[in-house]
């Protein structure tokens, strides 16, 4: 599970939305790390201590950062008192994300692309997707729309059919066409027949829609998995059915962002670098979350993916 500033049901008033702007189709990101390898970074904590945390570092500097992945969204009840569609404790179109969605465009022209986390901790979002379609549906697609994304990241921890997250992957394929990015977050044992927080079973979606599905960010902490060696990966790839190349690796970036499981860069490279030896293709890593990340800590977090990248390349 994911630690989220969260708003269950919206805790501010709608704000005018914010000036649309255009999915950067973009070069390939600059220093990317070896070819199919990702290293793709959340972005949840916009702001700490009430000072804007600007992702700008992840290309000011040489970190081989391929994916952001703004978090978390969520689809708030259209008959509550607040907005339905909420980006943490905000509307996204509130002035206080304004520098964060310039920020972010500027990064998709150097060719990063730039996601939104659907989901999370907070229960709802998926839950009214399942169950009320086509009320919901809608809200996510314009967010998507205004926002220009390049893709989005369904974090599913709440009871989902599997009927009910395919409706969703077939419609936003539908709408946004083959160059989309759709991905999921589940925990790292889903994917290799053990604990799932999501309800449905990530192997039958894979069978279903493993054409639609661009990688798994797999959660390895939080005792769902652990990258302090090879084997939670190992134990996906084993089972013969999702490649390694649709494999992320999620890490925590800082001890303090999560329950338990983190393993410091040192090991984190070492493992990394086995996973590139002993699978060519390997998926990537993801660290959770942005602002904190070591070695550079809130100064520098930007270090993380440059260190990451580092290994990714050998």
């Amino acid at each position: 599970m994911r630690r989220r500033s969260v708003l269950l049901a919206g805790a501010a008033l709608a704000a005018a939305p914010a000036t649309a702007w255009a999915a950067g189709a973009g070069r390939r990101p600059e220093g990317r790390a070896a070819a199919g390898g990702r290293v793709v970074v959340y972005y949840q904590t916009q702001y700490a201590d009430g000072t804007y945390v600007s992702p700008l570092g992840l290309t000011e500097n040489a970190t081989g950062v391929t994916d952001v992945l703004v978090a978390a969204v969520h689809l708030n009840d259209v008959n509550g008192e607040h907005a339905p569609v909420h980006l943490n404790d905000d509307p996204p179109g509130a002035d206080k994300y304004q520098q964060m969605w310039a920020d972010l465009k500027a990064m998709q022209g150097k060719g990063v692309r730039v996601l939104g986390m659907i989901g999370g901790a907070a229960p709802g979002s998926f839950t009214r997707l399942d169950t009320e379609f086509d009320t919901y549906y809608p809200l996510l697609r314009d967010f998507v729309r205004e926002y220009g994304l390049n893709g989005v990241d369904l974090d599913v921890e709440e009871d989902m059919s599997l009927q009910g997250i395919e409706r969703v992957i077939d419609a936003l394929r539908k709408d946004f066409g083959a160059d989309f990015v759709i991905t999921l977050a589940p925990v790292g044992t889903a994917l290799s027949g053990g604990g799932n927080l999501s309800g449905f079973d990530y192997e039958e979606l894979y069978r279903n829609k493993g054409g639609d599905i661009a990688w798994f960010n797999a959660q390895f902490y939080n005792g769902w998995g652990s990258m302090a060696s090879t084997d939670s990966f190992d134990s996906i790839v084993s089972r013969g059915l999702i490649p390694a190349e649709k494999i992320v690796a999620g890490v925590l970036t800082d001890p303090a962002n999560g329950g338990s499981g983190y393993v410091d860069m040192d090991t984190l490279k070492a493992t990394v670098k086995s996973l590139r030896a002993k699978h060519p293709d390997f998926g990537g890593v993801d660290g959770w979350e942005y602002f904190n990340s070591q070695p550079g800590g809130a100064s520098a977090p930007w270090k993380w993916a440059a260190e990451v990248s580092s290994a990714m390349a050998g």
